[in-house]
């Protein structure tokens, strides 16, 4: 069996791979070269850098290709409904970054709340700006998760344990012990930092009309997806006053975000990192080794049968 991993994999994964006799291609393939290449693998392994459309689907129809594998949470990038109706499967690894995620939420919370991304960056230009810089604490301030799925429920955790409140929307009912549920009408209008963690949105669940009816100087963060935002009405409301501040990983046009985004001062941004240690890396390998294998236990199990 044969797997390309056209966005790299962990180079623990890839060695555990080949002990297990499967072939492990690491090489990056530009469009038109992967729809001509992507016939001899039975696997495609991707992350987010490679969009695989119907005309990749298409080329995979024709040869070897039964599984793509995202390697993190979302699947945004794949046609997922256009794959499974080719008969191609579909998965990701969605246990693998929940904490990595809620951790670099937590510390963003605390970096825009207390300015360290603007102090950082004065100091190093020289400046002693003591007196501009005085913030709020997040001790006693209510937080509130847009969207309550394995990360949110991470954030809430952390976020609980600083002695924050915690709310929560989700579209679909849940129910979990020691955190509110609320509508996202609510949530938008208590919530002194509000923090996003929802699949891709065809449009902003974050426009000019939610950004009014939040607390003037709440804080935003969003390390869902770009598109979950409005970024227009997010510079315009940091530009009025109206919040306090964001923090942005993820953007609407990645790798070439709004130049206007990320050099606003009220603005922490990070490249999309949300999922960027160690740790979470090593998960995502074994995710995506046991994917790997349960396929090619089904797959070698075809072919006894047969």
């Amino acid at each position: 069996m044969k797997i390309l991993a056209n966005d790299g994999m962990p180079a623990k994964t890839k060695e555990m791979l080949r002990e297990a006799n499967i072939e492990v291609d690491v090489n990056h393939y530009e469009k038109e070269e992967l729809i001509n290449r992507i016939k001899a693998y039975d696997i495609l392994v991707v992350r987010s850098a490679t969009k695989v459309d119907a005309d990749l689907i298409d080329a995979m129809e024709f040869g070897k290709t039964k599984l793509i594998i995202r390697a993190g949470v979302g699947l945004d990038n794949i046609d997922v409904e256009y794959a499974r109706n080719k008969r191609i499967q579909v998965s990701n690894t969605p246990n693998s970054s929940s904490n990595a995620v809620a951790e670099l939420v937590l510390g963003q919370m605390i970096t825009i709340a207390r300015f360290m991304h603007q102090a950082n960056v004065s100091m190093r230009n020289g400046e002693w700006n003591k007196k501009e810089y005085t913030g709020v604490e997040i001790f006693g301030k209510t937080v509130g998760i847009i969207g309550f799925g394995r990360i949110g429920q991470a954030v809430a955790q952390k976020a609980s344990a600083l002695g924050m409140d915690v709310v929560f929307y989700d579209r679909y009912p849940i129910n979990i012990s020691g955190y509110k549920s609320v509508q996202i009408e609510e949530l938008l209008t208590c919530s002194d930092f509000i923090t996003i963690h929802t699949t891709a949105t065809d449009t902003p669940l974050i426009g000019e009309s939610e950004i009014e009816i939040m607390k003037n100087g709440a804080f935003l963060i969003n390390a869902a997806r770009g598109n979950v935002v409005d970024e227009n009405a997010l510079i315009l409301a940091l530009d009025m006053g109206k919040l306090g501040g964001a923090a942005i990983d993820v953007f609407t046009n990645e790798p070439h975000p709004n130049p206007k985004i990320c050099n606003h001062p009220k603005v922490s941004v990070t490249p999309h990192i949300g999922a960027a240690t160690m740790e979470a890396q090593d998960r995502i390998g074994d995710e995506i080794y046991r994917l790997v294998v349960d396929f090619e236990e089904g797959f070698n199990g075809c072919h006894k049968a047969v």
